[in-house]
């Protein structure tokens, strides 16, 4: 069963980049590849998923959870750096985090872990750490 993305003004609420990653009725696995400056490799082990099912089944449950838990920490950084998408890109991929084993976030969400960097950017947001 497809996946739909529910969200059909989410440029107007302040995150162009649901937009920027919709395809027909999903959310683009080959668009995010491209915005991550990464391969279909990298994303399939992150997904967990077989390299065949990104491309075969780009809009299957498995594929498209990954993307939006790595939209959903993207977002919050985007809003905790101003709505500056590439510094929230920048810090997604590159800053190591001390509580989590100073792993970067796109290493935790691929974990599994969304909530946890999401809840930890509200610590940051709220000046309780960092």
């Amino acid at each position: 069963m497809a996946a739909t993305v529910n969200h059909p003004g989410a440029a107007k609420f302040g995150f162009p980049l649901l937009e920027q990653l919709r395809e027909k009725d999903y959310l683009s696995p080959v668009k995010f590849i491209d915005l991550m400056k990464i391969d279909l490799g990298t994303f399939a082990t992150r997904a967990h998923v077989h390299r065949n099912t990104v491309s075969r089944a780009p809009d299957s449950s498995t594929v498209q959870e990954h993307i939006r838990q790595n939209v959903r920490v993207l977002k919050a950084v985007y809003d905790l750096n101003g709505g500056d998408l590439q510094k929230a890109l920048v810090w997604f991929k590159n800053e190591p985090i001390r509580e989590f084993d100073y792993k970067t976030a796109e290493t935790v969400v691929a974990e599994g872990r969304a909530d946890d960097v999401i809840k930890l950017l509200e610590m940051y947001e709220a000046g309780a750490a960092g």
